[in-house]
């Protein structure tokens, strides 16, 4: 049982780097840009931060998804996925993989285009719009870390 308590370790600290980040994002960074008198400059901080955030975010998304599945499997639950009482544990792995597809997919080739462009058209209002975007993935992850503390604790929903 070593490896789960180091699994469950893990999964918890992942979790907390991961939208933890995620929450400075959108509720001090993206404020903060959208308020800049300058657009060119609030882009290039946006384009710096992003870099050193997304590699973060990554090793802290890979850690949370192998532990977490490693969990799955050591303790045998698979059939939690098809108990609705369960919901956080198919919240986890849908936000998971949002997640995953936007910081390995979905970034690096948003990286690529604005490279080629000359990152012309900024607005604060591009900030809002990601900010917006950033707060419906945090209030949903917020849920489900909730749902999982609370569940995993035997607090269930009646059913099944």
């Amino acid at each position: 049982m070593d490896e789960l308590i180091l699994a469950r370790v893990l999964h918890v600290l992942g979790v907390i780097l991961w939208i933890g980040g995620v929450a400075m994002v959108t509720l001090v960074l993206l404020p903060m840009l959208a308020r800049m008198s300058s657009a060119a400059e609030a882009i290039e901080i946006f384009t710096r931060f992003r870099q050193r955030f997304a590699a973060q975010a990554r090793v802290a998304t890979l850690v949370v998804g192998l532990s977490g599945f490693y969990m799955v499997y050591a303790l045998d639950v698979w059939q939690r996925f098809v108990h609705w009482q369960y919901w956080w544990m198919h919240t986890m792995v849908l936000i998971w993989l949002l997640f995953s597809v936007m910081l390995f997919v979905m970034e690096p080739r948003a990286r690529r285009q604005a490279a080629v462009s000359a990152q012309k058209n900024i607005t604060a209002g591009m900030f809002i719009k990601i900010q917006r975007k950033h707060m419906i993935l945090l209030i949903l992850s917020l849920i489900t870390i909730a749902g999982a503390v609370a569940g995993s604790h035997g607090w269930l929903i009646p059913g099944d």
